[in-house]
This record gives structure tokens, C-alpha cells and sequence, in this order.
């Protein structure tokens, strides 16, 4: 065998070892002292998927690129300590939010307010405004949609801006992380890794499991049912979640009524699951309204990510020695 064979073998061997790993949380960490918090992240990789053309939307799910959402959906106290940062820096983001507790996921939100939010993020991180208001990206003006002369004009989404690190999902990102298991290649029915309906709890992370039937709610965040293939939790049940667009339409439409999607129903989802499932159409809101039953998780399209490094020393371990030990036995 030659050593590029050898090097080849060695490296896929310890990538499969590697792959337990590939989908683990890592948190990335915003604010300082007392408002210092962290987001939770797992990584959805597997670029190039093929769509789900027995859900709804259809097709819907296929993503091109690598990415990390968050594995929770966005707690209270983040968006509170983003709130006191923001006012100690002069400015007002000033978002309202239900007051539950502190691990309990943001709502009684709008959609323009979850994007304030995340332009918040991309501020703290050094990073460019994902969304555009007319009086400033934590602003409470209108919303606007980027334009052509815009740095980090995307033609085939207006609403995102390309320069940004933090936004909403979009539907097929959202799908992807709730339904694709990147090992089987399938999409299944639930955001629990099954095409059986989910267990209604009111906590827990069991296998199978997920927040809904429920008197009251919601549950912490990290306590909101069983965790995906990607290994999110509470993409069923518990709140449900904004996404970045419309349900059915392409975000290019410049109007402050224009619709916002959400999706993955709440802990008062009654009688069948099927509202959480990947054949349920998800429900078109107004963005400037908020409910106490809807929240919403953040997305990052990274820098290049841990698990592609970790391959590259990899790669790079396994070819040197051979290289090495050929050239010394040239010499």
C-alpha cells in the first residue's frame, strides 16, 4: 500500500472516531461581567443534503453550506442582560418579553424584536447587522429590506445581510436541524429523530420526548424534551419559533406587514402531535405582534468550524510521517 493510501486509511479512521463529536455543543459567549451569558450551539453539517419532498413546505430542508443553530431555544435572561448592556451603552434596545423565569425561552416577543436581538449579538461579536431598520440596526424604526448597493446584499434573500455572524433561521435551515438525520440520510416526522409522535411531558430530556399537552408551560429551555439527530431540543412543543421569513413566499417584498413564519407548536398543543411534525405547513404572523407562546433560537453560519480543523491536523498527521519516512528513504 502506499503511503498515500496509508495516510488516507489512517485519517478516515480517526475522522470516524471523530464523528461522535462533529454534532457536540459548543457555546458561544456574549456580554461581560454580571450580563455576561453563553448560547449553546450544535453544529449542522452535511452540506448538500437532498430536500424532503413529503413535507411542508415541499421541497424544503436542503442546505448547502455548514452551519450551528442553537441548541435551545433563546432563554429570558439572555435577552434580559442584552436589554441592561444596551442601556449602559446609551442605547435602547428596550425589547419586551414575558417575565417567567430566568431559563424559561423568550416570548411575548415580536419578530422585530428577536432580530433586534440577534443584530445585538452581531454587535457584541464585531460582526455587521443581520437585519436592516431605518433608524439603526437596535433601532425601533421600520423595517427595510437590503438593497442591491447594501455591503452584504444577498439577491436571493433581501431580509439577511451576508457580512452578519448571527440571524434567524430560515426554513430549510430550521427543517434541516429538526428533521434530517445526517446518518440514515432520511427526514423523519418528528424533531425527535422518530416517525412516531413524541411522549407529552411537562420536562425532561427522555428519548422520544417532547413538552406538549400540557396545563401550563412553558419548561426551561434545557429541559424541553428530547434532542433531534443534530441534537437540538425543543423544536416540538414547548413555544413555537420565528423563523426569518415567510412561509411561502421569497423575502423580497419590501412592506412592514409583510408575514413571518413560525413553527414547532407549544406545550398547549392538545389531542395529537401532528401539529410538531414535518407535514404540518408552518403559520404566517404579523411581525410586529407578540405571543406568549412563541420564541426563537439563533443561527450561525461559522468561521471554519472546530471538526474541519480537527480533520485537517488529521489529514495533515497522517501524510508527514510517510512523507517523511519516504523522503528519508530517498535519501
Amino acid at each position: 500500500m502506499s503511503f498515500l493510501a496509508h495516510a488516507a486509511a489512517r485519517a478516515a479512521f480517526v475522522a470516524l472516531l471523530l464523528v461522535p463529536f462533529a454534532h457536540a455543543a459548543r457555546a458561544d459567549t456574549f456580554g461581560s461581567g454580571e450580563n455576561a451569558f453563553s448560547i449553546p450551539m450544535v453544529t449542522v453539517g452535511d452540506p448538500g443534503n437532498a430536500p424532503d419532498t413529503t413535507g411542508a413546505p415541499n421541497p424544503v430542508g436542503a442546505v448547502g453550506y455548514t452551519y450551528r443553530i442553537g441548541k435551545y431555544e433563546v432563554p429570558e435572561e439572555a435577552v434580559r442582560k442584552a436589554n441592561a448592556l444596551s442601556e449602559l451603552a446609551g442605547e435602547q434596545l428596550g425589547i419586551t418579553l414575558d417575565e417567567r423565569g430566568p431559563q424559561k425561552p423568550a416570548t411575548g416577543l415580536s419578530w422585530f424584536e428577536a432580530a433586534r436581538f440577534v443584530n445585538w449579538l452581531n454587535e457584541d461579536a464585531g460582526f455587521h447587522a443581520a437585519y436592516k431598520f431605518d433608524d439603526g440596526p437596535l433601532g425601533t424604526g421600520e423595517f427595510q429590506l437590503w438593497e442591491p448597493t447594501d455591503p452584504g446584499f444577498i439577491p436571493g434573500n433581501r431580509f439577511r445581510n451576508s457580512l452578519a455572524r448571527y440571524v434567524l433561521p430560515s426554513a430549510d435551515e430550521w427543517y434541516k436541524a429538526a428533521f434530517y438525520d445526517p446518518f440514515a440520510e432520511v427526514y423523519y416526522d418528528y424533531p425527535t429523530g422518530s416517525d412516531m409522535p413524541p411522549t407529552p411531558v411537562m420536562s425532561g430530556t427522555d428519548l422520544g420526548t417532547a413538552v406538549w399537552n400540557q396545563d401550563t408551560g412553558p419548561t426551561d429551555v434545557v429541559l424541553a424534551g428530547g434532542s433531534s439527530p443534530y441534537g437540538t431540543i425543543g423544536q416540538g412543543g414547548n413555544v413555537s419559533e420565528w423563523h426569518e421569513g415567510p412561509a411561502s413566499a421569497v423575502p423580497d417584498i419590501k412592506s412592514s406587514s409583510n408575514l413571518r413564519a413560525i413553527r414547532g407548536s407549544d406545550w398547549g398543543l392538545a389531542v395529537s402531535a401532528g401539529g410538531m411534525s414535518s407535514l404540518s405547513s408552518p403559520a404566517d404572523l404579523s411581525p410586529k405582534l407578540s405571543f406568549s407562546v412563541v420564541g426563537f433560537r439563533v443561527l450561525t453560519v461559522p468561521e471554519p468550524s472546530g471538526f474541519g480543523i480537527m480533520l485537517a491536523i488529521v489529514l495533515l498527521g497522517a501524510f508527514i510521517p510517510r512523507f517523511a519516512s519516504r523522503q528519508e528513504h530517498v535519501s
